[in-house]
């Protein structure tokens, strides 16, 4: 035994509260030509600490040096006071908060990365994973190359480094690495002299540009441009670089050949907080569509609308407000609950969903008949216990209405999901499921649903819009570093470990 079990004894447990919701990815946030870098960045990763809670980390460059500071834990417990932010002197800052989808979860690991490469230092944050990574990894490796972090965004800084950036310069050596990866990716980058944004080909994972006074900002999300006041510009492009410098101001590259862009549907289903814009389209107004199409396509003889909080809210006021009935706050979140909890008995176990949601006792959910609306399932365990818990306080008839296609497909390209056996909807039917929840029906949005929900008519099956394999299990990459078929087919596919 080690760590927190091994202090309790045999009989403790650790109960992990995110086992079953899509776990975040990653946040970047940059700043650009301002005196108060470092402090920008600290509330920008505040407003993208829920795209990743398990470390933070920002470096600065004040024109001589670079100055670093990572941590373990939540932006606002280490990057809270003045101290801190004093030491991260310099005009222009990146941060990252991380959620880790490769890599252990590890000092070595917290972002930004940085390395003193020929042309100079280089802080580099990345929100996305590689699916090639284990693959160039194991060539840098047999070729000499040392790895200081199990993580796979260092395999970005290795092909940097060992590119020819004396005889093609730095933007030769980056365009050269980048051509060798494959995935989702959404980086933030600092040099000397620049600050650089950069997202994949399809452009699966969100960046954007903002603007504050003289300052230029790069941002996973508009909401950490709104937290410090700066002005939205636009979308960094699928597949540009973005090139923010003192002499040339913001320049565009476009090494790869054109391609229509697939952003990750999920960042407007789960990931992208409510009140931010992606793709021109406000998240919390596509959520509420998303649950006015459910309530078209499975409407309930019931009595009230009740959300799962908080993901849930949005799609359950769209879904009351299509069907008529009632919305009311049945649930409430205790918001101060960490990802884990030690349980050390077992009779006391099964109450750990009460820990995180707990009915109102009201009138409103004894003896009636409830529609409870989640924007997912994934492996259905905390459903089970909510769907429990509304029975034991007077629900007379519990129907289950999910905002989102069922998740059948694991995730490659920095969604933590789980592997396809531990998916409730890869291993048993719509009737199978019903039954393991416990619920007396059960609905999911259809996948033509979520794209009308998004202002399209219909998935185009030759070229999707979106990214959407987790419903579909169409993979708009090569899966180099995993084993099983090839993407599009139904069958495990298995992490193979770094």
């Amino acid at each position: 035994m080690n760590g927190i079990s091994g202090l309790l004894g045999s009989n403790a447990e650790v109960f992990d509260f995110g086992a079953d919701r899509l776990h975040e990815e990653c946040g970047v946030f940059g700043v650009f030509n301002h005196p108060d870098a470092a402090a920008l960045t600290a509330l920008g990763l505040h407003a993208l600490q829920h795209r990743g809670q398990e470390a933070a980390g920002i470096v600065t460059f004040d024109g001589e040096q670079f100055h670093a500071e990572r941590r373990l834990g939540l932006v606002g417990d280490h990057f809270n006071t003045k101290p801190v932010i004093d030491r991260l002197t310099g005009s222009a800052a990146i941060g990252h908060v991380r959620y880790a989808t490769v890599g252990e979860t590890a000092l070595r690991n917290v972002q930004p990365l940085f390395a003193d490469i020929d042309t100079g230092g280089l802080a580099l944050a990345h929100n996305g994973n590689l699916t090639n990574a284990l693959t160039i990894r194991r060539e840098l490796v047999s070729s000499g190359s040392i790895f200081q972090s199990t993580s796979d965004t260092e395999v970005i800084v290795h092909l940097i480094a060992r590119s020819d950036v004396r005889k093609h310069g730095f933007m030769g050596g980056l365009i050269d690495a980048l051509k060798r990866i494959e995935g989702a990716y959404a980086l933030g980058l600092l040099t000397t002299k620049k600050l650089i944004g950069i997202r994949d080909p399809l452009g699966i994972r969100p960046l954007v540009i903002g603007k504050l006074d003289d300052a230029t900002i790069l941002a996973s999300e508009t909401c950490a441009l709104d937290i410090i006041g700066a002005r939205f510009v636009r979308e960094v492009e699928n597949g540009e670089i973005v090139v923010i410098s003192h002499e040339d101001g913001i320049e565009s590259y476009k090494p790869f050949p054109p391609r229509a862009p697939r952003p990750c549907i999920f960042e407007y289903i789960y990931f992208a907080r409510p009140d931010s814009i992606m793709g021109g389209r406000c998240v919390y107004d596509v959520r509420k569509a998303l649950g006015r199409e459910l309530a078209l396509e499975a409407p309930a003889r019931a009595d009230v609308v009740i959300p799962v909080p908080d993901s849930g809210v949005p799609a359950a006021i769209g879904y009351a407000n299509q069907s008529g009935l009632p919305f009311e706050l049945g649930i409430i979140r205790n918001h101060y609950v960490g990802r884990t909890f030690i349980e050390p008995e077992q009779r006391i176990r099964k109450l750990g969903v009460k820990l995180k949601h707990n009915p109102t006792p009201s009138a409103f959910i004894e003896g009636k008949r409830i529609v409870l609306i989640d924007d997912s399932i994934v492996r259905g365990t905390t459903s089970t216990k909510i769907v429990t818990m509304m029975r034991e306080h007077g629900a007379r008839e519990v129907h289950m209405r999910i905002a989102c296609p069922p998740i059948k497909y694991p995730d490659f390209y920095g969604i933590d999901t789980p592997d396809t056996d531990t998916l409730l909807a890869a291993n048993h039917d719509l009737e199978g499921m019903r039954q393991i929840l416990e619920c007396d029906s059960l609905a999911f949005l259809s996948v033509d649903g979520t794209y009308r929900a998004l202002g399209i008519a219909k998935r185009d099956p030759n070229n999707p819009q979106f990214t959407d394999h987790c419903f579909t299990g169409c993979y708009p990459t090569a899966l180099r570093d995993w084993d099983g078929p090839e993407p599009g087919q139904h069958h495990r596919l298995s992490r193979m470990a770094v």
